[in-house]
């Protein structure tokens, strides 16, 4: 079958953004998700199904099913843009490997076009599974939320060992540029301790030489209300950007990894 051709179900795809990889880029949101983050900005991502969010009091249906075709031709409206600034393609979500032939596809033809590529994800699939996707990666922002097994299942609702082995796998490949990501979340793994163990980890890993720490935000709340659902976070605030630097210091005391807070 012509990879063009190959489905997929997205819910929304942004332009103009200046995270989630270098230069402009366009970011494809991906329906599906294997985790359930308790901080989740995006819980319409979580399903795979069509769903019907209530927004500012209207139904709004999210998700729909495209080929990679109908993608590449909205992506390449901005061709000129990535030019000029090294952008490109970012797939996100949810998690891009629960749709890895979809995910896969979108990445090669953008290659084919000569377009840089990033992909957003917690590496949470079989290794089979994104090595076959590696190739076509210019860039693998992965998600790293804590070291602890049993913490991270609490929080998530899946332990952390298989992604935290793929990220050696990644890594060890040599196949595309990895570079970490945190989420720091008040309750879970926002301590001085916990954000050291995760960036020792990530300094072991070859080739990993970045680091960004994502201050934990509610502006996905008012979505859980929309389809229905209980916002379990609703108490917690947000880091404060004195501890965000002091996490920060942290990391490029105890690290060779350069740290950025923010995608």
């Amino acid at each position: 079958m012509n990879y063009l051709q190959t489905k997929g179900r997205i819910f929304d795809i942004q332009k103009y953004s200046i995270h989630d990889g270098a230069g402009i880029r366009t970011i494809v949101f991906l329906k599906g998700c294997v985790l359930r983050c308790k901080w989740c900005c995006n819980p319409e991502s979580q399903v795979y199904d069509i769903q019907t969010m209530m927004v500012q009091g209207k139904p709004v249906i999210t998700g729909r099913d495209v080929t990679v075709e109908e993608v590449m031709e909205n992506v390449m409206k901005d061709e000129a843009y990535y030019r000029r600034s090294g952008g490109g393609l970012t797939l996100s979500g949810g998690e891009s490997l629960c749709q890895p032939a979809f995910a896969r596809d979108l990445l090669r033809a953008a290659k084919a076009e000569w377009i840089t590529t990033a992909m957003e994800s917690m590496g949470c699939a079989e290794y089979e599974t994104i090595a076959s996707i590696l190739p076509y990666l210019d860039q693998y922002l992965m998600d790293i939320k804590h070291m602890n097994p049993e913490k991270h299942r609490r929080f998530t609702g899946k332990s952390n060992e298989g992604m935290l082995e793929n990220a050696r796998k990644i890594a060890a490949s040599g196949l595309t540029e990895l570079s970490i990501r945190v989420p720091v979340i008040p309750t879970f793994n926002d301590t001085v301790e916990e954000i050291r163990e995760i960036a020792l980890f990530a300094d072991r890993l070859p080739g990993v030489k970045r680091i960004h720490l994502l201050p934990y935000h509610r502006l996905g709340q008012d979505k859980y209300e929309g389809l229905g659902r209980t916002y379990e976070m609703s108490d917690i605030l947000p880091p404060t950007q004195a501890h965000m630097e002091l996490l920060k210091r942290e990391v490029e005391q105890q690290t060779d990894l350069e740290c950025q807070l923010g995608g």
